[in-house]
């Protein structure tokens, strides 16, 4: 067996991608999308006719804030056809802007859910995807009460993970690959590939996590390589890019489970739970953690606009 084979048999494969071809071709069980990726699916010929249509029914119902409204729509439909090619969940992400208010973030939600029930969509079968800030978290609790499936993404530390669990959310989706580059950056990226500190912090938060029976779901993200991939063999979900999934099915070198072994990296205690003080002195404490989080919310939220000025452009072009 190639790789992605024998990586299926250990952990659930999940697709990072907007591309209803690339689904189609790799076959995974689900797949998880966000501002960039959806940037990138909708400068594809194809779906221009789809912009359009989003654009036409925003400005209908919301002609005030059509742009978001437009936005928000074209993440459905691509939801839509997303699902329509895999048997599992979808996660949307809700404007990266709301990432601060955690209201904010429900009523995006909601509004998400909404237009997946008036497509016909089984919402059961979709993730919101929210940013691990502690509004972000708190959101994801309350939208978790009400049966609301959430994905806590933008997890770069053990007590974002733990707050999430501890909210009873869905999934996290803890970065291996942009805690790499922050080492690397400050030179100081061990050399031994076992060492990885993006490998190490999904291990640790998956052996805690089994080990205090969270039923929260760990799904690996944002890898660099195929090495990063194949040490997490065995995580309840990888998400894992087109390119990615390519490498690992073009290689037939052995792979094995190895998730419980070689925990290093040091873990919070948890006993008192996380509250709103600790969760945002152990973010704001951790360079690395405040760097990414803060990073990645930023850029999501440049391709929102970025989205948005592509939608300008195509009213002004048709």
């Amino acid at each position: 067996m190639n790789q992605l084979e024998q990586l299926r048999q250990f952990s659930i494969v999940v697709a990072d991608t907007g591309d209803a071809e690339q689904i189609q071709e790799f076959k995974p069980t689900d797949v998880t999308t966000n501002p960039s990726l959806i940037l990138k699916a909708a400068q594809l010929p194809e779906t221009q006719a789809i912009i359009r249509d989003c654009i036409m029914q925003a400005k209908a119902d919301n002609e005030s804030n059509w742009q978001d409204d437009a936005i928000d729509r074209l993440a459905v439909e691509f939801g839509v056809s997303l699902l329509q090619r895999v048997p599992g969940y979808v996660s949307t992400e809700v404007n990266a802007r709301l990432s601060f208010d955690t209201q904010a973030m429900i009523d995006n939600a909601k509004r998400l859910l909404a237009y997946y029930v008036q497509r016909g969509v089984n919402t059961d079968r979709v993730l919101i995807k929210l940013a691990g800030t502690y509004e972000g978290i708190q959101a994801a609790k309350q939208l978790e009460a009400e049966g609301i499936k959430c994905n806590v993404t933008l997890v770069f530390h053990a007590t974002q993970a733990i707050a999430a669990a501890q909210a009873g959310v869905f999934l996290i989706s803890p970065f291996v690959g942009r805690i790499q580059d922050w080492y690397k950056q400050q030179g100081s990226l061990p050399t031994e590939p076992n060492l990885d500190p993006g490998v190490q912090s999904v291990k640790s938060i998956y052996a805690y996590f089994k080990k205090h029976k969270y039923s929260t779901i760990v799904m690996a993200a944002s890898f660099r390589n195929a090495n990063q991939i194949t040490q997490l063999a065995g995580c309840d979900r990888l998400t894992i890019s087109p390119s990615l999934l390519a490498d690992l099915a073009t290689s037939d070198e052995p792979i094995e489970n190895t998730m419980l072994d070689n925990i290093t990296q040091p873990i919070i205690d948890d006993s008192t739970g996380i509250n709103e003080e600790n969760f945002r002195w152990a973010v704001s404490n951790d360079p690395m953690t405040n760097e990414k989080l803060s990073e990645g919310i930023r850029l999501f939220y440049r391709d929102h606009q970025n989205l948005k000025t592509m939608l300008v452009n195509n009213i002004v072009a048709n």
